[in-house]
This record gives C-alpha cells, structure tokens and sequence, in this order.
C-alpha cells in the first residue's frame, strides 16, 4: 500500500515542496535538537573535568544525577506532547526551550549533590515533550515517503552535537576563572544554556504550524502538502481509528500492542546511547591512567567527537537506503545487534586507538537506528494518537536515560570497572534486535515508505 497525495501529482511541485521543507525548517529545528542534546549531556563533560571534585560526587552519584533528569522528563512528556498538540507547534516547543535554557542557566551555581539532582530534575521537566514534539512536528509537514529522509537530516543534530559541541565544551572549560572567577566546567554551562533561550525567542516568529501558514511556500505547494498529508491520514483511519481527540486519543495509543512493543525496542535503543553519552567522557579520561596518556580537555574534546563523525555519515546513507527500499526489519535489527555486541568489546581493547575504534561502531549502530525508528509510529497513528503514541514510546523508551547512567554508575563503584555496566548494556540492546523480528513477524504487513516493516527476507 502507498500513499499519492493526486492522481497526478505534479513532479516539479512534490519536489519543490519537499525540498523547501528540508531547507526552511528542517535545519532550525536541527539546531534547536543540537541545543537540546548540548544542555541534558553537558552533565557528561563536566563530570570528569572537575564538577565530580568540586562537588565530591562518586560515580553512583554522578549517574544518578545524570538519569534523574528523565525522571521529571517522563511525568510531563505526554501531557507536553497533548499540549502542543492543542496549542501549536510554534509556541510550545518555542516554551519548551525557553523554560529549559532558564533551568539550563542555573547549573553555572550549583553547590553540591542535592542541588544538582534538584537542577537535573527540574531541566527534565522543562525539556519534557521537545523531542517528540519535534518528532511530530516534522511528521506534519511532508508524507511518508519522504519522512525517512526528513527525520535523518533532522537527527544529524544528535551526533553532530558531539562532534562540535565536545570540543566547544572542552575549550569553555579551558576558561578557569574567566567570567566572574567561574570554575571552567560553571562557565560551560553558562556558555551552552544562554543559545536555548535565544533560539526559544527566535522559535515564536520563524515556526509555523502548519503548510498552509508559510509564506514561503507556493499556493501549488501548500495546497499538494496539505491534500497529501489530509489523503494519508484518511487512509490510516480507513482501516482502523487511529487519530482520536483529546481522551480518544489517548486511549488509542495506550491501546495499541505496538505502541508498547516498539516503547521497549527504543529503550534498548536510548540505553545505549545514553550509557555511551554519559560515560563516554570518562572512558577517555580513563585513557591516562590506563595507557599512559597525558590529554587537555579540548584533547580529551576531539577524542570524545571521534565516534560520532562517522556515526553521522552512517546516519544519513542508512536512512537512504531506508527511502530507496521502504523500511525492512533489518534496517532495525542488524544495527542493534552490531551495536549490543561491539559495545562491551571497546573496553577489552588493549589499546586507545582500537578502544576508540570499536566505540566508533556502536555509535555508528544505535545512530543508524534512531531516525528510520521514528518513522514506525506515524505509519499507524495520526492525529492525537499520534502525539500520545510518540510521546508514549519517547516516554518509556526515556526510561532508559534514567537507568542507564545509574546502573552503569552503580556497576562501576561495584565492580571496579566499566566492562560490566557495558556487557549490560549490550544485552539490552540486544533483547531490542529480537523484539524487533518478533514484532514483525507478528504484524505481517507488507514494508513499503509507508508502511509498518515487514520479516526480513519477505
């Protein structure tokens, strides 16, 4: 089954529309995501670069400090999305980042452990609904064909948030003593909370909610985006209610078997990547007393960013291959699988560049995972069971960011090491490949661009 927004759509109109999304918005967005991912990791940056001294943190505490932020994330996500949903893209999510970059400010003087769990929190209910806001937002512009490659663009943020942002963070905390006699790793605080509430007050004029609002569309281009997304969603509720209003919709998507299958396959997903953007810092900081190595903290910066380069080209040539032939189960499986395996392996290396290497690949594993993901909910969902069903699996799936920096925290005050908190995450990842299989195995429906996966091999 596949969707045609006309009998004859236009070519030239189809194209122009799309890549006019891809160029208007689809780059803010990104920014405001790489803002978003900045702030809820710096924790990750500034633990091993003097705030776990300062503040006399051990590694459970640290973890701990690091997943509560999901914690407050979680109880407001799905409210949040239901919000925007009524109220607008435009001015929740400019509300979501304003309110964040506030919180974001604070950490510049935090002063001990339960001021920091306190600031965690809070920052998690300040951010709660962001990301499958975006998600969403996203969905509403352009059909399912084209989803696939809108969402990777968008998800470039993500690792090209390290990529830039871990050496921005090293060369911030190289400013000891600068603003105001600010330890270094305060003053990275400041320097990455005060761009989310600029970009917040920008958000409220350049976000539109909907096709028909933006001006710098045609009436051509308006008018084939607005019948293709109105025809797509008309053939979702065709076979089964899938929109709902209000309460409806919340009841579709907590209803719904795969909502919940798909909540765990992304936990296994988010766990990794959380384990890996929590603790990756340490595991370079690791590096001297293991090998021998003497690095600065924008040394330590550009060592950390090394992995997530060539997750991000992964990234978009995976989602490529996802628009050419219509997701498959594999496009799922394969790199969970990859990355549940490789990610223990790291740190039996016995070398950096090998170490580095092999953390390269898991990063490159959970990365081509996460974009092609999104595209599952909106297959079988639209309107308010769409906005609840993503922030649903965003919120379950989120769980994950809170137990993966504790337990791997907890496991390494346990065990001395990093190389068991990592055999455990790689089982989660793992247990998510197979959920993966046995979901489609079960849905049995044909994989096309718009379409819910099929077994691999159909």
């Amino acid at each position: 089954m596949s969707f045609n927004a006309e009998k004859t759509p236009p070519p030239s109109v189809e194209k122009s529309a799309i890549r006019k999304v891809a160029v208007r918005l689809v780059p803010f967005v990104a920014l405001m995501f790489f803002i978003n991912y900045l702030d809820r990791s710096a924790i990750g940056f500034a633990g091993p670069n003097g705030m776990e001294a300062d503040l006399a943190l051990s590694a459970a505490q640290f973890g701990f400090a690091s997943g509560v932020f999901f914690i407050g994330y979680i109880i407001l996500e799905v409210p949040s999305n239901m919000a925007l949903h009524k109220f607008g893209a435009r001015i929740w999510l400019a509300r979501i980042m304003i309110t964040w970059g506030i919180v974001a400010l604070l950490f510049t003087w935090v002063q001990n452990f339960e001021g920091l769990v306190a600031l965690r929190f809070l920052l998690g209910v300040a951010e709660a609904g962001f990301f499958p806001g975006a998600i969403l937002f996203l969905s509403l512009w352009v059909p399912a064909k084209h989803r696939a490659k809108i969402l990777a663009l968008f998800y470039l943020a993500q690792p090209l948030t390290t990529v830039i942002g871990a050496p921005l963070a090293g060369w911030l905390m190289t400013h000891d003593g600068f603003f105001f006699g600010l330890e270094g790793w305060r003053f990275m605080f400041f320097g990455v909370a005060i761009p989310a509430i600029l970009i917040g007050v920008v958000a409220l004029f350049y976000l539109k909610d909907k096709p028909a609002d933006a001006k710098w569309l045609t009436t051509e281009e308006q008018e084939w985006l607005t019948t293709a997304l109105a025809k797509e969603n008309a053939a979702k509720s065709g076979t089964e209610k899938t929109s709902g209003h209000g309460k409806g919709g919340l009841k579709v998507a907590f209803g719904s078997g795969r909502v919940w299958v798909l909540s765990f396959i992304y936990f296994g997903a988010v766990y990794g990547l959380y384990a890996l953007a929590f603790f990756l810092p340490t595991i370079i900081g690791g590096f001297e007393e293991q090998f021998g190595l003497s690095m600065g903290l924008v040394e330590k910066g550009l060592v950390t960013a090394i992995p997530y380069l060539p997750a991000a080209v992964v990234l978009y040539l995976w989602s490529r291959d996802v628009t050419k032939r219509g997701l498959k189960t594999w496009h799922i499986a394969l790199p969970m699988v990859v990355g549940g395996v490789s990610v223990p392996v790291a740190l039996l290396m016995n070398n950096p560049i090998a170490t580095v290497a092999v953390i390269t690949v898991t990063a490159c594993a959970i990365f081509a995972v996460l974009p092609n993901f999104w595209t599952l909910p909106t297959q079988f969902l639209s309107g308010a069971a769409a906005a609840a069903g993503i922030a649903l699996i965003n919120t379950l799936g989120n769980l994950a960011g809170f137990s993966a920096p504790y337990i791997t925290g907890a496991l390494k005050d346990s065990t001395g090491g990093l190389v068991i908190p990592m055999f455990v995450v790689g089982g989660f990842m793992l247990l998510s490949a197979l959920l993966m299989v046995l979901l489609s195995r079960r849905s049995h429906v044909q994989s096309t661009p718009g379409q819910l996966v099929e077994p691999a091999g159909h």
